[in-house]
């Protein structure tokens, strides 16, 4: 009989393996789950632990940490604390510039609110429901005074695609015949069927989120990782190493 060790990887055959030398593990859209992301942590920490491969681990997020689930700020904070003693790459979802475009001035609350920024705006502690209740509306004032300097600099820091050997990792997809360098961020952190319904070869193999799917996405040129982790309490994390893409699964209970 096997271990719950030996049954915590799922192992895909089909996918290239990772660069020499690293271990990456990817994680799909938080949305505000910071409970879904305490549970996804603690996956790789096991994993890491039975491999050995502390030094050669890095993280990659998907992006899409804020909105809809109740905790946005919750997700950030533990994103922040992990990022102090481990190697990440931290990707832009199309929320976060939704986030940032209604702090400029540039996107009214109403729209944000549509895409779960109320349950954002009160995870930060802005009392939102007393100033819709009197009529009033959300002013990005409301939202700066409560950020910490430590979010803001979050943020800023995110990158739109990011690429390991022959995985490309990007938060919605790519623009079909355009380099991973010269697309477009709108179409990195918003793109769908264009990229969804192109069955051709992108260069590299695709992991991206964006498009919830009820399990993950596994095609030849691309993995989709999104599983809706706000909506159905799994957040998904794949593994890419010398052997080439598996998925950490917990163990049977």
């Amino acid at each position: 009989m096997r271990s719950w060790l030996e049954t915590l990887v799922h192992r895909e055959e089909t996918y290239p393996p990772g660069p020499e030398g690293v271990v990456l593990y990817a994680i799909g859209d938080i949305h505000g789950r910071s409970d879904c992301l305490a549970s996804a942590h603690a996956l790789i920490d096991r994993d890491i632990a039975r491999l050995g491969n502390r030094d050669r681990a890095v993280e990659v997020y998907l992006g899409d940490y804020i909105d809809r689930g109740p905790d946005s700020k919750g997700v950030i904070d533990r994103l922040i604390e992990r990022a102090a003693t481990t190697s990440m790459v931290l990707l832009r979802g199309n929320h976060e510039i939704i986030m940032e475009s209604f702090l400029w001035g540039l996107t009214p609350f109403d729209d944000w609110r549509k895409l779960g920024g109320l349950e954002t705006i009160l995870s930060y502690g802005v009392d939102a429901r007393a100033l819709l209740a009197r009529g009033g509306t959300i002013s990005p004032g409301d939202l700066a005074e409560r950020l910490p300097l430590s979010h803001i600099r979050f943020m800023s820091a995110l990158e739109n695609v990011h690429q390991f050997g022959r995985y490309c990792f990007v938060h919605a997809g790519l623009r079909p015949g355009i380099p991973a360098e010269k697309q477009s961020i709108e179409d990195l952190a918003w793109i769908r069927e264009d990229f969804l319904n192109f069955a051709g070869d992108f260069g590299c193999v695709v992991v991206h989120g964006h498009t919830p799917v009820n399990a993950i996405e596994f095609l030849p040129n691309r993995v989709n990782i999104d599983t809706g982790a706000y909506a159905t309490n799994r957040l998904s994390v794949v593994r890419i190493d010398a052997e080439g893409l598996s998925v950490l699964e917990d163990a049977p209970r």
